[in-house]
């Protein structure tokens, strides 16, 4: 029987008023045996490894007492760094500066690949991510995956995007607002994430410039990795190993059965939309889990990111990059 979840939705406001004796501090002094590992999850539809390790009882196979916490995708930083979750998964992307700057995180392994997009108009005269310079590009927000994806495309394709030479407009709108915004004509291009990039798409006729699914670019790095505090990762490693191992018995079975899966989640209330539609979606990523693909992944971020300044210049990369990844004992690519 899977551990009952607790419906806590943590959001950007109740993260920052969050008590700092809470969360894993409580649990100092606890055994391996008796330790609770709070996990993090949100609603996205790519967040189904979590999902279906929770609904076909993967930890508890693994002997792992746990707690399944809901969490903004956008705070999720902010509760590694409170304390309030222990383990969780998300796109390395906007990881890699929060770990620049201390956050107490250990990333284990790349689970899939896929789930973001930068889209135009179908009838819109860019053909290419070149054609985006001197054009506004909506986001989210500035310090999020989908913003960095854009960022290091368009470095790739020579157009500026420093501090020194912007040669790009980007401009922050809500996720909902962003379909719209481009069909006002406020902005002439948007890079956003799946499952709502891709709705939009079918919804708006709309056209892919970028599509990490896809491009030679991105189709093999993994966008989605799974992690742990560093404190469980340095105090109790065999929990760390057990969340990890979880997560990617889960990917690949999502792998082989990616309509049972968006059925799952479905039936239990984690992502909403039409069972077709999702399953489409994670039938189209690389869910085969891969610790090496996880720090090539990581790797990979932290050298394109230096080179845009999102990343200090006078930050050791490699440090960096080896700080922020760890490799459990029992966790291996084949698993």
């Amino acid at each position: 029987m899977k551990k009952k979840l607790i419906g806590i939705l943590v959001s950007a406001a109740t993260v920052m008023t969050l008590l700092a004796g809470c969360g894993a501090a409580e649990q100092a002094n606890v055994s391996s045996d008796e330790y609770v590992v709070k996990i993090g999850y949100s609603t996205g539809l790519c967040h189904a490894p979590i999902h279906i390790a929770i609904e076909n009882g993967y930890f508890e196979e693994e002997g792992l007492k746990f707690e399944a916490i809901t969490v903004e995708s956008a705070v999720i930083s902010e509760a590694v760094g409170t304390g309030q979750v222990d383990a969780g998964f998300g796109l390395v992307g906007k990881f890699v500066q929060p770990l620049e700057n201390g956050l107490p995180m250990k990333l284990t392994a790349g689970i899939h690949t896929g789930c973001t997009k930068l889209v135009v108009p179908n009838d819109s005269d860019i053909q290419t991510v070149a054609d985006l310079k001197g054009k506004r590009i909506g986001v989210a927000s500035l310090a999020d995956s989908p913003c960095l994806t854009a960022k290091r495309s368009l470095a790739k394709a020579g157009v500026g995007v420093t501090a020194e030479n912007m040669e790009v407009e980007f401009v922050v709108y809500s996720n909902t607002d962003l379909p719209m915004a481009l069909q006002n004509g406020a902005i002439d291009a948007y890079c956003a994430a799946d499952p709502a990039v891709s709705k939009a798409q079918e919804e708006y006729n709309l056209r892919a410039i970028i599509d990490t699914t896809t491009d030679d670019d991105y189709k093999d790095e993994y966008c989605c990795l799974s992690f742990v505090t560093t404190n469980l990762a340095e105090n109790y490693p065999d929990l760390a190993a057990k969340y990890t191992r979880a997560v990617m018995k889960a990917a690949k079975w999502i792998e082989e059965n990616s309509e049972e899966a968006a059925k799952i989640q479905l039936d239990n209330n984690y992502v909403t939309g039409e069972l077709d539609f999702n399953a489409a979606i994670l039938e189209s990523y690389n869910y085969i889990p891969s610790v090496s693909g996880g720090y090539d992944a990581l790797a990979k971020s932290v050298e394109e990111l230096q080179a845009i300044g999102i990343i200090r210049k006078e930050t050791d990369a490699q440090a960096l990059i080896d700080n922020s990844f760890v490799r459990l004992d029992g966790v291996e690519d084949t698993y």
